[in-house]
């Protein structure tokens, strides 16, 4: 029994190391594989989801768009949106935490510490952080920094970022930009809602410093950051010839920083050539560069009165005669054929004869479409208003805005006294809305070109007179010495005359800040010393300092 009973036993044991055991491994090595299918399988299905974004619909709330259209893409590790981290508030101890702390705070703070060592590498992670509006909790600014975005990171971006109807600026810092996701940056932002009018890119230098792409004619930025860049000479004539050449100009930028830049006297004059006709630009900072005299002479002659090269006169001179072409195309060859007929006025809608009648012959109130379309009753009378007003059509040679304004008035306000009704209100109004129409329609082509700007002849040479748009330049830790001081003081000078002559009149004056502290001068060169002298007053910050002051120094 014992035999039979080993036999068995042994027989089984032959096996196991040979076939059974393989044949174990085998099913355990199945078994492995069984749960890697799974994993393997997952690959050529990430390749197809890229489909999807395009199917998926957003829902507006920049949280869960962002993470569904890169899951959708096939990232498994994706940047979180985060709230913006703010400071903390000061902490003022209380008289209770002057007392020994319990056993119990002890642990706790132990354990704070583990949390805070946590939170240091949690800080460090890619992250999307954005700004909030406190009331309807809104993105309003988005930040990226320290990461790199991609080409797919930005198709992404141009799926979840134009929905957010309150979206203001876009930071990106430190994020690899290359000349081509710079484009698709740019082919973005067109997309986004209207409110967006800021970018910053900060930290991105490009090799073929295509920045300027960013300011071109139909661009939507108005306030544009590039610190630190890198950009050089040949970067900033790009961006000067951005913001205007010849035959155009920036309209919509008001804010530029190439602070922290490699910028030189070559560059500030590029600069300085794109400040010539630009009047857009109020805010300029060309902090921590390498610009020296010469530069800095070539910024402030634009600042001034400054005389214009053989091109620009004969540029202002094909304005000049081009603008008067126009408006002679405008008003009629001779008056005697608009008022002889009684036509229809093109500037204000009012025939002739309507113009030219007395108010106490008139005796209906007409509307002012009701003076374009209805004939006057007796045509003899016609004929005879005709001749005594027709020295006074407005449509003889060129039609000025004060003339127009006047004609109409002699017949619309007369005539509202004898009738009264809807009929004369509604002419009114209509005046009124038409009126402010012509003069919306008639400012931006007077202001075309500021070549048009009247200009003054000395010693056969035409001087403009000088960018009075820009309000703010910083040229802090430069290389300017008092040679290029003596250049912005005589701006300064100039703009503080200006200012003086020109207080009551409306439109721009020329600086109210200007920079220059840490450079290769004396704090207490006199030439400084005057500069700051005759900026004060001018400075709204020193201004609203001393207004403070003010009642401060009357409680004392």
């Amino acid at each position: 029994m014992s035999g039979e009973a080993s036999a068995p036993g042994v027989s089984p044991r032959a096996p196991r190391p040979g076939t059974q055991k393989s044949s174990g491994a085998v099913t355990k090595k199945g078994d492995r594989a069984a749960k890697e299918k799974p994993v393997t399988v997952l690959q050529p299905v990430g390749e197809e989801e890229p489909k999807n974004p395009e199917e998926y619909q957003c829902t507006g709330v920049l949280e869960t768009d962002f993470a569904e259209l890169c899951t959708r893409s096939g990232y498994t590790d994706f940047p979180k949106v985060v709230p913006r981290p703010r400071p903390h508030p000061a902490f003022v101890p209380s008289a209770s935490m002057s007392e020994k702390p319990a056993l119990d705070d002890q642990r706790l703070s132990g354990s704070c510490s583990l949390n805070s060592l946590e939170s240091k590498y949690v800080f460090f992670r890619p992250t999307v952080q954005v700004e909030l509006e406190p009331e309807d909790k809104s993105v309003k600014e988005v930040f990226i920094r320290g990461w790199k975005v991609e080409e797919r990171i930005l198709g992404i971006f141009s799926t979840c970022l134009p929905p957010l109807s309150q979206l203001q600026a876009i930071h990106l810092w430190k994020v690899g930009l290359t000349d081509k996701t710079l484009t698709t940056f740019i082919a973005l932002l067109p997309l986004c809602a209207s409110t967006l009018r800021k970018v910053s890119l900060e930290g991105n230098p490009l090799p073929e410093q295509s920045y300027h792409k960013l300011m071109a004619l139909d661009s939507i930025v108005s306030h544009l950051s590039l610190r630190n860049n890198d950009i050089d000479d040949h970067g900033a004539q790009l961006l000067g010839q951005a913001l205007s050449t010849l035959h155009s100009c920036n309209r919509s930028l008001v804010s530029l920083n190439l602070g922290f830049n490699h910028i030189g006297d070559a560059g500030a004059g590029y600069i300085a050539d794109g400040l010539r006709l630009n009047r857009a630009l109020l805010w300029l900072s060309l902090a921590h560069n390498r610009i020296q005299d010469q530069g800095a002479l070539k910024l402030a002659e634009v600042l001034r009165p400054f005389e214009l090269t053989h091109t620009e006169v004969v540029e202002r001179r094909r304005l000049l005669l081009e603008k008067g072409s126009q408006e002679r195309s405008r008003s009629p060859s001779s008056s005697r054929h608009g008022d002889s007929k009684g036509e229809k006025n093109p500037f204000t809608g009012v025939s002739n004869v309507a113009l030219s009648e007395k108010p106490d012959k008139t005796p209906t109130t007409k509307t002012l479409k009701g003076l374009g379309k209805k004939k006057d009753k007796s045509g003899d009378g016609a004929k005879r208003e005709e001749k005594p007003g027709s020295g006074q059509s407005p449509t003889q040679g060129t039609l000025k805005k004060e003339d127009t304004k006047a004609s109409k008035g002699k017949v619309t306000i007369p005539e509202q006294k004898p009738n009264k009704g809807k009929g004369p209100k509604i002419g009114n109004k209509e005046k009124r809305s038409f009126l402010l129409e012509s003069e919306l329609v008639s400012e931006p082509s007077e202001v075309v070109n500021p070549l048009l700007e009247p200009v003054e002849h000395r010693e056969g040479k035409v001087f403009m007179p000088g960018n009075k748009v820009l309000l703010h330049l910083n040229l802090t830790r430069n290389r300017i010495t008092e040679v290029g001081l003596e250049g912005f003081l005589a701006t300064v000078q100039h703009q503080a005359q200006f200012s003086k002559s020109k207080s009551a009149a409306k439109g721009p004056v020329g600086l109210l800040c200007l920079s220059l502290a840490k450079n290769y001068f004396s704090p207490q060169c006199p030439t400084y010393t005057m500069i700051q002298e005759l900026m004060l007053p001018r400075d709204p910050i020193s201004k609203a300092k001393a207004r403070e002051e003010e009642p401060s120094a009357s409680s004392t």
